[in-house]
């Protein structure tokens, strides 16, 4: 892997060094505004440590997904088990997720997309619902309740608000088709925008066509001391579920779908799928109660129903839940002195409804359980932020969480009800930064996750409520150093060091039918190391405009420390689910023609498949080109064009692996070479803002 991993990164340097350099250092990098933990400010001025990506690293590839460009974040893996099917994994977070995603926090626009019982439909974005997405990495309990893994958070409408139409269309392999609308209004006093995707697939693998309409909607109006937004979301999509192979079976042909077995059909017989729709809606407000106090505060509800027939079932959900966040601020300034603390608390509560069927050719039949969930979590936190002359930055916050589960078993006579409590976790974070000059930073940050079982792992597919699964728990110790130069040319450089001791982690296991359940582990822990550079340079004199590079390396060694379930010891082998190392590099060149060069690579290294060690993914290697045109910005209209192509390397590899699979179904096939086209026109009305 290294070996290859060092060609391509020569080759990238290789294709940007053709341009004289300007010695205009006067322009400055425009800062990028960090809103996790309340902060509001640049990047730089953080004292923990916040990844950013905006809108730019979306489009280099075809916007079908997000896999792509989460890809990119050092620590951070986007699986893909099949279109529409989603892991996010940060830095081993994905370890209990056997589908969809769990244990990170996520937010859009400031309402909770996690609902109650702990699981995150990331599935419903399209890539134009935001412009920025905000990832911390490692617990964020001091400020966002139960979590281990880390924070997401999606946010729109970013920079200056103008009336702006944008229209996309994109075509590629396996039939793929993507529309993308956006509209923007703005006044002085209130912004609104309207957007719509539509993304179809028919899927690299037999039985895996997806279709998903999106419709995403952003008010806000500003009064003299008070603030009003409304925030709605509604997605409806449907895919098939191809399901897991061997690694005979996956070696013979990549692309098929689970075959029939002596016991369960094949995934095209059961009409494995899932029919899904998603509805988020919120109500925000900000108010300036007086002088350096203010209060944001977030009302919402969401609804979520899932149809789901798979080969061994068919599982209904319906899943309404509601909340509010709210959070007062007060700052005080002294001379060369800046103090904020914020305090606020966090509630949810769903009521969910699941129904298991037998499976009848695609069709429910026969009721295998009957079951009502109320799930509802609470946390209340404080924190408190000091800016000291510039040069020192201290965040220190905690929490105290709360869950409560209650689940009522219908259909067995008589009704059986459980109920669990899992007592307040007192989940405390403290970090602190120091500037040396301009351009140099140190930081260091501690703290505490907890996290309770979801609802998906208390009442997982197999039917069998455990109440018994205990919240996992650990502290994250990390340490970074930075560098930044604002003037041309731009250069970002962070090395971060991180170890994270977790006890009591929840793992899943799978059983012969592919049925889903879950056990504490022991301890894990899990040590890395993660480097992010980044390199922009703008040229005069020559017919290239700018180039811009950027790397993310991240190594790791994750190991079970005590891990002994009945006869199996796994104490100190390899956490499964994440490779020891990755490597992504993004090149963008610009020619002052308007025409432009991107490129891609992304290295993974093996990946574990089971906490025996027993069996592993092999690595693979992603290469992508992407080649546009945009005209020139001196009229309201901007056209763009452009084509690229995916996987040009033609690499076999599954992307997204069914950890502790019985019976050894890991391997999920990943699309081969591939490619796509694509066109957008923009209009633009300029006003002075």
């Amino acid at each position: 892997m290294q070996k290859r991993s060092l060609i391509f990164f020569f080759l990238f340097v290789a294709c940007t060094g053709h341009a004289q350099i300007s010695s205009d250092t006067t322009r400055t990098l425009d800062s990028v505004i960090i809103r996790s933990f309340e902060q509001n400010k640049a990047a730089p001025k953080m004292a923990a440590q916040i990844c950013a990506l905006s809108a730019p690293i979306f489009d280099y590839s075809n916007k079908f997904s997000l896999v792509n460009a989460l890809n990119v974040v050092a620590g951070v893996r986007m699986e893909e088990r099949s279109p529409g099917s989603y892991r996010i994994n940060i830095r081993g977070s994905s370890l209990r997720s056997p589908f969809g995603v769990r244990n990170v926090k996520v937010y859009w626009n400031g309402i909770p997309v996690t609902d109650p019982g702990g699981n995150t439909y990331f599935n419903q974005f399209a890539t134009n619902n935001f412009s920025t997405i905000e990832i911390a990495k490692g617990p964020a309990s001091s400020m966002y309740g139960a979590g281990t893994g880390g924070l997401i958070m999606l946010e729109g409408n970013a920079g200056p608000i103008r009336p702006v139409l944008n229209l996309e269309y994109n075509t590629g392999s396996y039939n793929q088709q993507n529309i993308f609308i956006r509209g923007r209004t703005a006044t002085g006093k209130s912004n609104s925008e309207l957007t719509f995707a539509h993304n179809s697939s028919g899927g690299y693998r037999d039985h895996s066509t997806l279709r998903r309409d999106n419709v995403s909607y952003i008010t806000s109006v500003k009064y003299d001391i008070y603030e009003l937004g409304v925030a709605l979301l509604f997605t409806n999509m449907y895919y098939q579920t191809p399901g897991a192979l061997t690694l005979n079976e996956f070696n013979k042909d990549p692309r098929a779908a689970r075959p029939a077995t002596s016991t369960f059909p094949s995934a095209a017989a059961a009409k494995a799928a899932i029919y899904q729709t998603n509805l988020l809606a919120g109500i925000k407000q900000k108010f300036w109660i007086m002088r350096g106090l203010t209060n944001n505060t977030v009302v919402y509800g969401s609804f979520a129903q899932i149809k789901n027939p798979a080969i061994r079932n068919y599982e209904r959900r319906t899943e309404p839940s509601l909340g509010g966040r709210s959070v007062f601020t007060y700052t005080k300034r002294w001379t060369g002195v800046k103090l904020t603390i914020h305090s606020g608390a966090e509630w949810q509560q769903g009521l969910f409804t699941t129904r298991v069927y037998s499976n009848k050719n695609g069709n429910p039949d026969t009721l295998q359980t009957d079951d009502d969930t109320r799930y509802q979590p609470l946390v209340v936190f404080l924190q408190a932020t000091a800016e000291i002359h510039d040069k020192w930055y201290l965040m220190s916050g905690f929490s105290i969480n709360e869950t409560q589960l209650r689940i009522t078993r219908n259909h067995t006579n008589p009704i059986s009800i459980q109920n669990r409590q899992y007592r307040s976790e007192f989940a405390p974070r403290l970090s602190l930064a120091r500037w040396f000059g301009n351009r140099f930073k140190v930081s260091a940050t501690v703290s505490k996750g907890f996290s309770p079982p979801t609802l998906a792992e208390v009442l997982p597919s197999t039917g069998v409520i455990n109440t018994e699964l205990e919240a996992e728990k650990g502290w994250n110790i990390e340490s970074s150093v930075h560098f930044y130069r604002s003037k041309y040319p731009l250069l970002t450089i962070e090395l971060t060091g991180f170890y994270f001791r977790l006890n009591d982690a929840l793992v899943t296991r799978r059983d012969i039918s592919g049925a889903d359940f879950f056990v504490n582990a022991g301890d894990i822990r899990q040590k890395g190391i993660e480097l992010h550079t980044e390199l922009s340079q703008r040229f005069y004199g020559s017919f290239i405009k700018d180039i811009s590079l950027r790397s993310d390396i991240s190594v790791n060694h994750f190991r079970y420390g005590t891990f002994v379930k009945g006869a199996d010891d796994f104490s100190g082998n390899k956490v499964p689910s994440v490779p020891a190392s990755s490597l992504s590099l993004l090149s963008e060149t610009g020619l002052l023609s308007g025409f432009y060069l991107r490129m891609s690579y992304y290295a993974a290294a093996p990946v574990y498949l089971n906490d025996a060690n027993s069996a592993k993914a092999p690595a693979y290697h992603l290469l992508g080109c992407q080649i546009g045109w945009k005209n020139k910005a001196r009229k309201n209209y901007k056209f763009s064009l452009y084509t690229g192509a995916d996987n040009i390397l033609n690499e076999i590899y599954s992307a997204g692996n069914d950890i502790n699979a019985a019976g050894g179904r890991y391997y999920n096939a990943a699309a081969r070479r591939n490619f796509y086209a694509g066109a957008s026109v923009q209009w633009t009305k300029y006003r002075k803002l």
